[in-house]
């Protein structure tokens, strides 16, 4: 009996997973390269989650093979075009939550701020708004936003792509572009 054949089976690619965003968002913004059990407790996912994950992005060319530098204009590409295909916002009922999406204090500035406009959350016994939900892109994704701002102003964005209208979306794309210091000297 050939074991190759079951080995090649086993851990065949079988496609990016929601969490493989954040992990891949964390390493583009951080100032210095992070270990791998420094994103698993900055993300709340598993070191061996974070592992798989960095071999499925290498896979699907987000990121380099050293899993240290992310292709940021391809991600950003897929960000923009790809995520609200494979990874869709569906609104839920009404729940208190964390403000997400256009609702997150991130997107503020750009959008009329009108008490009456829907607010879109997470929903978390935490929360401070109340409105439609969504579910985040992996189970822990409130867990780690809540612990760390500037990731809870990134998964938002990353919302505002998977949810938003056409103007929202440029927004974020800009601003996720600043962020990842895309085009900037």
């Amino acid at each position: 009996m050939n074991i190759l054949p079951i080995f090649v089976i086993m851990n065949q690619h079988n496609g990016m997973r929601p969490q493989d965003i954040a992990v891949l968002i964390k390493i583009a913004v951080s100032q210095e390269s992070l270990m791998n059990k420094d994103l698993a407790t900055a993300l709340h996912l598993s070191p061996a989650e974070i592992g798989y994950s960095l071999q499925r992005s290498a896979y699907a060319r987000l990121i380099d093979l050293s899993k240290r530098k992310v292709m940021r204009n391809t991600f950003l590409e897929f960000i923009e075009y790809g995520l609200p295909v494979v990874f869709p916002a569906i609104k839920g009922p009404l729940a208190i939550g964390v403000p997400t999406a256009y609702s997150a204090p991130v997107m503020a500035s750009y959008l009329m701020n009108n008490s009456s406009q829907e607010q879109i959350v997470w929903a978390h016994p935490d929360g401070t708004a109340r409105g439609e939900t969504i579910s985040p892109l992996y189970p822990n994704a409130i867990v780690a936003a809540l612990n760390d701002p500037e990731l809870h102003n990134l998964l938002a964005l990353v919302d505002v792509m998977r949810l938003g209208k056409v103007r929202e979306k440029k927004i974020a794309i800009k601003l996720l572009s600043q962020k990842f210091d895309i085009g900037h000297a």
